[in-house]
């Protein structure tokens, strides 16, 4: 096996003809912190792109970063701190929960698959930050999109078209990302003591109100003891976060609290509680028990994902906690992966998409990891295949196919 540790674009840009001449798939890595989701490699080569790092541009005032495609997300996210900014979208750590380290992701990676945390309600995801990227096609080519200004939007779709595409399109070798001021503090509103049915209908309250609700998540009762050390065990808990100025926190944490006055008793998580505990949410920290006990991640509408849980329930044994308002849903089984019993479900329960994000690898390799595609979505797709990387020679295998 070889590989390829390119230290520069240019030296990418060869690994990439080398193999295209070959006609020889390649594996795509940054640091390996996301290889265990998706359909095992299925290559005999690899480009690992943990060598192309550094920081490019960083203008705060212009709020605007550039870097390299291997550099570590938690060494740019430090640098941001430095001037109280921040990745909106607060890209989740899929380390913890694959086994893997925590920190080890590279902002290449965040745009591959596309990452968002809790606040996507607010900031949506990766994709909506991207200002530009200088990538390899599989083809062999060297192309770039977008700018380094948010007022610069040349190119900018096929700067989102590498978002959500685990590298099976082109090589992203720089990426420009759109930054913001982080928050001055925070705070979370808990209620306690809801059913999953009460919780969904208290985070639509809450996400209807004024109150700029920037997190709603609730932990059911199995939950609750596995994260911030314990301290929400015992009942279920509903999370809804504030952030801003401080009295504008406290003036929209008193009103909210007012608003859901009927909805199970209230405590408040402080600001230093409150950014652990969304943290946890974020990586899915509950369910990184170190074991390959399989994980789903399952996106539908907030008010249809607690009856597709209950409904599965029924015939399998799972746990369960939600995030955006109850759209994202976190599933982990205790035993086999049920992909054709839950597909049918969510479908049943107004449809959604459901992607296996741990697994054993003999199992990932039987399943369709990723949601299928309907047939037009999946010749709209080959057709974009067939323009970036028309002879499947990156990450062949990756998305099902």
């Amino acid at each position: 096996m070889t590989t390829f540790t390119p230290d520069t674009a240019d030296e990418t840009l060869e690994a990439i003809r080398w193999a295209v001449s070959e006609e020889t798939p390649l594996e795509v890595l940054g640091q390996g912190s996301k290889r265990g989701i998706g359909r095992p490699a299925q290559t005999e080569h690899a480009v690992d792109l943990s060598r192309l790092t550094g920081v490019t541009l960083y203008e705060p005032e212009e709020l605007v970063l550039s870097a390299r495609a291997g550099t570590s997300l938690a060494e740019l996210q430090a640098l941001l701190a430095q001037h109280r900014q921040e990745f909106a979208f607060e890209p989740m750590d899929y380390g913890p929960l694959l086994g893997v380290e925590p920190g080890r992701g590279t902002i290449g990676g965040v745009l591959a698959a596309n990452l968002a945390g809790p606040r996507r309600l607010k900031a949506g995801a990766a994709r909506d930050h991207i200002l530009g990227v200088h990538a390899v096609s599989g083809r062999g080519e060297a192309f770039k999109s977008g700018g380094r200004v948010v007022k610069n939007v040349t190119g900018y779709d096929l700067s989102k078209a590498m978002a959500g595409s685990w590298g099976t399109l082109a090589v992203v070798t720089d990426v420009t990302f759109k930054v913001l001021p982080a928050a001055e503090t925070e705070a979370t509103l808990v209620l306690r003591g809801l059913t999953e049915e009460q919780a969904a209908e208290a985070m639509a309250i809450a996400m209807g109100s004024s109150g700029e609700v920037a997190g709603a998540s609730h932990l059911p009762e199995s939950v609750t003891s596995r994260v911030l050390d314990g301290a929400l065990a015992g009942q279920g808990s509903t999370l809804l976060r504030l952030e801003g100025f401080g009295p504008s926190v406290a003036y929209r944490f008193e009103r909210l609290a007012a608003l859901l006055s009927g909805h199970g008793t209230h405590e408040r998580l402080e600001e230093e509680q409150s950014r652990r505990v969304w943290r946890e949410i974020r990586d899915c920290l509950p369910f990184a028990d170190g074991t390959q006990r399989p994980v789903w991640r399952v996106s539908m509408a907030p008010s249809d994902g607690h009856r597709m849980v209950m409904a599965l329930r029924m015939g399998a044994a799972v746990d369960a906690f939600y995030d955006w308002q109850g759209g994202l849903v976190w599933l982990r089984m205790e035993g086999d992966p049920e992909a054709d019993a839950l597909r049918h479900l969510i479908a049943r329960h107004g449809g959604g998409h459901a992607t296996l994000v741990r697994a054993a690898p003999s199992v990932r390799a039987a399943v369709p990891v990723f949601q299928p595609q309907s047939p037009a979505l999946a010749a709209l797709s080959q057709r974009l295949k067939d323009q970036f990387d028309p002879k499947g020679i990156l990450n062949p295998g990756r998305l099902n196919a």
